[in-house]
């Protein structure tokens, strides 16, 4: 076993600074969401992205150049980062924390969908009704936020699905390029698409003034940045599938950190789907992780 492979405590405690460090960046762009405008939070999480780790590649004797063939499943891959965030971004402008991030973690259960659909997996009745039983839990958190702001309650859903997709780029390209310098190139191109349309459309009389302002939005940027660093090594330190439960411990933070910022606590229904949510979620990962060990009936799908 290689060396970084061996330390298992490292990665967890990898992981779990990142389900502290990803909801606490989703909750400085809800603090700014009502000051800033959305095109300048996006670029501006994506240029701290570029600024960050174009020197990480350079000093570790890499290329920010693309392999052949990879650019235009980077593109779409970029594409498809930017609009999930921007999605992201825009429904913290509704939704309390927690609820926001809740809903969002139906991915996993459109992950195994597309999986069995699209990719013609085996997926047995055990995660198909577990796939059931997370969306139930996610229409309870939905429901009450419905009622209360309208549309912008499904926004969630529409992260769900672009990070689903996203991810499933992202695991065809993994094999060609190293996920920080592909970050890295991914905040680059990022930048080019962004910038054009922040200059058209972001008078510069929206653009924020105050210092504090443009110090929180460097902070947005250089946490969501540092957050996907810590995920990406932690995986170096631990196997996947020990890293994959603690991913829902984003939930219980997000839930903290919202109450204590913005004195948002989910409500009796939206709290028992968030529970819902996370124990399906959490089977669907522990069947995953068993069907991965060998064992007599491994051909059967679960």
């Amino acid at each position: 076993m290689s060396q970084t492979a061996d330390r298992p405590f490292l990665g967890v405690m990898l992981m779990l600074a990142f389900c502290v460090l990803a909801p606490l960046g989703d909750s400085i762009a809800k603090l700014l969401g009502g000051a800033v405008p959305l095109l300048v939070l996006v670029l501006t999480r994506f240029g701290v992205q570029a600024i960050i780790l174009a020197p990480i590649v350079v000093m570790s004797g890499s290329r920010l150049r693309l392999p052949k063939g990879a650019f235009s499943w980077t593109l779409v891959r970029t594409i498809l980062h930017i609009l999930g965030i921007a999605l992201m971004f825009t429904a913290l402008r509704y939704l309390p924390l927690a609820d926001a991030l809740a809903i969002a973690f139906v991915m996993p259960f459109i992950m195994l969908l597309l999986g069995y659909f699209v990719m013609k997996e085996a997926v047995g009745p055990h995660r198909m009704t577990a796939c059931a039983v997370g969306f139930v839990g996610t229409l309870l958190v939905i429901q009450p936020n419905l009622i209360e702001v309208g549309p912008a309650a499904l926004f969630p859903l529409g992260v769900a699905v672009i990070f689903a997709l996203f991810m499933m780029v992202t695991r065809r390209l993994a094999t060609q390029i190293d996920p920080i310098r592909l970050q890295a190139i991914s905040g680059f191109q990022a930048c080019v698409i962004l910038l054009p349309l922040c200059l058209w459309f972001t008078p510069t009389g929206n653009l924020p003034a105050a210092m504090g302002t443009w110090g929180l939005l460097a902070l947005l940027g250089g946490i969501g940045t540092l957050a996907h660093l810590f995920m990406t090594w932690s995986l170096k330190f631990a196997p996947a599938s020990t890293l994959a439960p603690m991913q829902y411990l984003e939930i219980p933070f997000g839930t903290l950190i919202g109450w204590v910022i913005f004195s948002d606590l989910p409500n009796g229904l939206a709290a028992i789907g968030i529970f819902v949510t996370i124990s399906a979620g959490l089977y669907i990962v522990i069947r995953e992780r068993r069907l991965a060990a060998p064992h007599p009936n491994a051909h059967l799908p679960d």
